[in-house]
């Protein structure tokens, strides 16, 4: 049930006041979620946001190849039929992946992954010998700046979150990186009950308050990455 009230309360809550802040925004959305919520994702996409794809069931992904390939092709075609547009994104459900996994998406047509944590700057990420084997990885940066720890095993009150926000947010402006907030519309351990979504307006505000800042989707911010390529690293995996 937590889960559900991020159709019923959390994501329109989302929507609403990522509208009002007039920026965009990512939903990474599991396959099995958007059969059970098909008008919550159209109302994602119709909001001018990004859907991108999340696993099926939400999978710890130590699945075989034949399995991975199976459900990565499923929740694309799923999503697919839902916007009437190509899915451009991925992000594992438990940070694991594999090369197979890597030549699954781009064989599907994605520009960029958004599941490791090995960076504080985006990177052109080789997975293969071909030279169109290469994908835009945005690493999700750090756990410090995802609700879920603070919510789900310290119970952390939500003022005490955002100037945790507040602070690595801080760092990462003086040090001229980006930053991916990771939030959860859901309730229980996620960020979408309404005092939880507050703080994350406030850190959206408190951010637009610097100079120079600047707010993407991951598909836009995977474009920008793919359109200056001098500017990224190139990191090969075996």
């Amino acid at each position: 049930s937590w889960g559900r009230y991020s159709a019923r309360c959390g994501i329109p809550r989302h929507i609403e006041m990522l509208k009002r802040q007039g920026v965009p925004c990512t939903f990474f959305v599991p396959g099995y979620d958007a059969q059970c919520h098909p008008d919550t994702v159209r109302a994602i996409r119709d909001a001018g946001f990004e859907v991108a794809a999340h696993g099926y069931l939400h999978e710890a992904w130590d699945l075989g190849a034949e399995e991975e390939t199976k459900l990565l092709h499923q929740t694309d075609r799923i999503l697919r039929d839902l916007l009437g547009a190509p899915v451009q994104g991925w992000r594992s459900p438990s940070g694991r992946k594999t090369a197979n996994t890597m030549h699954v998406l781009k064989a599907m047509g994605y520009i960029y992954d958004s599941s490791d944590k090995d960076y504080d700057l985006p990177y052109r990420l080789r997975f293969g010998k071909d030279e169109k084997d290469c994908i835009v990885e945005l690493p999700n940066n750090t756990y410090s700046l995802d609700d879920f720890p603070f919510f789900k095993f310290s119970f952390t009150p939500p003022s005490e979150v955002l100037a945790q926000w507040k602070s690595e947010f801080d760092a990462i402006y003086d040090a001229e990186r980006f930053m991916v907030l990771t939030v959860h519309p859901r309730s229980g351990w996620g960020s979408g009950m309404p005092a939880r979504t507050r703080i994350l307006e406030q850190m959206i505000e408190y951010m637009k308050g610097h100079a120079g800042v600047r707010f993407f989707t991951s598909a836009q911010f995977a474009r920008w990455c793919l359109d200056n390529p001098d500017r990224l690293e190139e990191v090969s995996v075996s």
